[in-house]
Formats: structure tokens, sequence, C-alpha cells
């Protein structure tokens, strides 16, 4: 029973993610005489989508200024927190920019655009430039296109070695780590949450911070919030790049998203932090936060399948677009070579014959409404004593600082929960600075 445990709690975090790991750095430092869990199931804090995607620091040049503005700003700042906090830990952070390539006419409108955005959210002249397919072969000989956004405020950083050092820094101010540890079921008990681990323990807390990526929906469905919401799940998977690729172009190249209202993006030509160069992320439908394998996906494929045809996913499953976009990435999971020829489309040398060795896979979860329509932006849910992040996805990584900011404001102007203060130096940053930043 909560009133005799002695793992009693103030608040536990579900999830070890960036974002999860984030939220227990600042409330640590603002919350010094409360007891602070993380309970993360992976043997490693961003175990899993966290430290399994392509490793950049987005410059805002992606997100509607009106439509996610709050993620354009997290997005931004965020580049400029990580940037300083590598130089605080001594980590390494490369400044390397990344080009978004049009093919054709409609691409560089998209181009256009998104310039426009990136200006619109905060970006300089200095950072972000739209050029002809002539400018950019002095630049970037080998890259076939019709026009280019190269956007140098980009970087490349290892995010599970950032979330790690996070991880001690929240370690060194109190905040107990549970790792290895899968949290099977979750109670309320005397005006407390009763949280079991492995189906045997249990721990207690007066909050509660769902910041469980891939297992947010489910968590928040067993406390019985957000129920016109469920997810599915899309594996990315990478192609390695042999070592006579990695000087063909000098940054990270993207190409125009065909279909933005889908989670699904054409791979990418990603140089990553050690210089290494990979093809990727598809996005294959699988039945799992963790489907990264048959057996894994076998197992979940009857019960998503069901709790899919009874939620608003089953209008997106029927969806005719929506089958063929996922065949496609079906397609591209099985050959090699269709993954390939994407990224081939704007990079010409490649070989797909040249490249034989597989990177390691991330699984992204999007959430579908009740409309059967894909939810673009990030859901926050309050609850009496708990609170929910789903939905949280790119650029997740790259404004996870800023994000956890913004949520412990949030519960505090709410009245969810109240810190000792909000004046604290958190690290190189104070808290209210961050705030003023984010216009809040």
């Amino acid at each position: 029973m909560c009133e005799t445990m002695v793992h009693d709690f103030d608040i536990v975090i579900i999830g070890g993610g960036i974002l999860g790991t984030s939220i227990s750095y600042f409330l640590s430092q603002l919350n010094k005489s409360k007891k602070i869990a993380v309970v993360e199931q992976a043997h490693s804090v961003a175990f899993h989508t966290s430290g399994r995607n392509t490793g950049k620091v987005h410059a805002p040049y992606l997100y509607n200024p009106e439509k996610k503005k709050l993620f354009a700003k997290a997005a931004f700042h965020g580049y400029e927190m990580w940037e300083e906090y590598s130089k605080l830990r001594d980590l390494p952070f490369k400044k390397d920019g990344v080009i978004e390539v049009a093919l054709d006419k409609k691409g560089t409108a998209v181009l256009e655009k998104y310039l426009k955005w990136g200006k619109q959210n905060g970006l300089e002249d200095k950072d972000i430039k739209l050029m002809d397919n002539v400018e950019l072969k002095k630049i970037e000989p080998e890259i076939k296109c019709e026009s280019a956004l190269y956007v140098y405020k980009d970087g490349s950083v290892d995010y599970s070695v950032f979330t790690n050092s996070v991880m001690k820094d929240s370690k060194a101010n109190g905040t107990n780590f549970i790792l290895d540890t899968k949290v099977t079921k979750i109670k309320k008990e005397n005006n407390k949450w009763a949280i079991t681990l492995n189906g045997e323990h249990e721990i207690c807390t007066k909050f509660l911070i769902n910041a469980a990526g891939g297992e947010a929906i489910n968590i928040a469905h067993d406390v019985g919030v957000a129920k016109k919401f469920t997810d599915v799940h899309f594996r990315g998977e990478y192609w390695r790049a042999p070592k006579e690729y990695h000087d063909l172009t000098k940054t990270s190249v993207y190409s125009v998203p065909e279909f933005p209202d889908y989670p699904f993006l054409d791979p990418h030509w990603i140089i990553r932090i050690d210089g290494s160069c990979e093809i990727g992320p598809n996005a294959v439908p699988v039945f799992s936060p963790y489907g990264y394998n048959k057996s894994e996906n076998i197992k979940e494929f009857i019960p998503k399948i069901l709790e899919m045809l009874g939620s608003g996913a089953r209008k997106a499953i029927f969806d005719k677009q929506f089958q063929e976009l996922a065949i496609n990435e079906i397609q591209s999971s099985m050959s090699k070579t269709t993954m390939v020829n994407r990224v081939k489309r704007f990079l010409p040398k490649i070989d797909p014959d040249k490249i034989t060795e597989k990177g390691t896979a991330g699984i992204r979860s999007s959430v579908i409404d009740d409309d059967g329509k894909f939810v673009s932006d990030v859901i926050l849910v309050d609850d009496e004593t708990s609170f929910h992040i789903l939905n949280y996805n790119s650029p997740g990584a790259t404004g996870a600082l800023p994000f956890a900011v913004h949520i412990i404001n949030h519960l505090n102007k709410t009245g969810l929960f109240e810190s000792e203060t909000v004046d604290a130096q958190c690290g190189p940053w104070n808290f209210s600075q961050i705030l003023e930043k984010l216009g809040e």
C-alpha cells in the first residue's frame, strides 16, 4: 500500500528519453527538497527513438510559424542550448549545416515557403539561403536538383551521449533513475499514484509525468485520459555508406517531402557526427513501439490491429493514399535498391551494389485522432495529478531542453504542480531567462 511504501516520490517521470531526462534535469534544479524519479524500461536512457535518429540539431525552417510556433521556438533556442551544453560538458557538436533539395518546380515553391518560415522563426540571412542548381554545383558538385535551400545553422550530435550527460547532471541533483524497469500497472490509491514495476515492485508518487514516447498513449489510456487518440508505429531503417562515399558531399542532404500530411519522409543522405554517412530513414508500418524484429511484430499484430479497428485509426488504414504510401515503405524495407534509389535521384553517383551494411533502426510513433487524421503537433494533456506528453516527434530532440522548460512552466501556471523556485540557475542557463526567450 502507498502509505507504507519506502519508495515514495513527489514526482515520477515515466520515460527516460531525451525529453523525460531533460524534464528531470530542470525539475531537480527547481525543487531541491522534492524526491524525483525517472522510470525507463530500457537498460539506458535514450535507448529507443531519442538515440536512433539522424542526430541533427535542426534549424526551424520546416515549421509553420503559425501552426507550430512552440516547436519552432523550441528548435531555435534548442540549437543554442545544446551548443552551450556541449561546451560545458566538452561533448562533440558539429556545425555542418543541411541542404534541402527540390527536384522540380513544385518542390522549389516549397523551398521558397521554407525560406519564409525559417526567417519568421528567427533565422537570419546568414543562416539560410535559397539557391539554384548552378550556384549549388559550385559548392556541392555531386548533387543533382532544380534548386536547394542551404541551411547553415544546422548541426550534428550524438543524442545518446547528450542524454546520458543530462542524466548524470540530474542524478547529481538527487534524481533517482530506475532503469531496466517496465511500468506494468498504474492505479490511484489514497490520492497518490501506485505504480507497479516489472509486475512485482511498487512505487508511489503524488504527481505523474508521462513522457513515455512510443508507450505514452498506452500510459495515458491506463490512467483514463486521451481515449480519443490512438497511435501507429513506423520503423525507420538506415543503410551505411562505404568509406569511398564519405566525401561525396560536405553536408547532409534532405529532399522536399512529397506527402507532408503523412509521417512518410523520403530517405535522406545523412552525415553523422563521426563523419560516417547513411541513407535513411524510411517509415515502415510496424505493430509495436519496439517492433525492430519479426517476432515482436507477430506478437503484437492482432492486439494492435484490433485496437486500430476500434478507433479513428481504422479510417486511416482504409484510406487509399495511406495504403499506397505504406506499401511503398514496405517495398523500401524489402528492397535495398528501392530505398537507395530514392537518394540516387539527387546523388546519382551512388551505386546500390556498394551499400551492403544496415544501420541502427529506430521507431517513431504517430498519433491519429478519432477522425482518422494524423495529428501534426504535440499533444499535452492535463489531468488532476498527472500530465501527459503525446506525439512528441521531430524536432523533438533539438527542442528537448527548452520544451522541458515550457512544460514545467505550464505545470506551474496551471497549478498542477508548483515548483519551489522559477529563478534558479540550471547549469549554464537561468530558468526565468529561458522562459523569456520562449515568450512565456
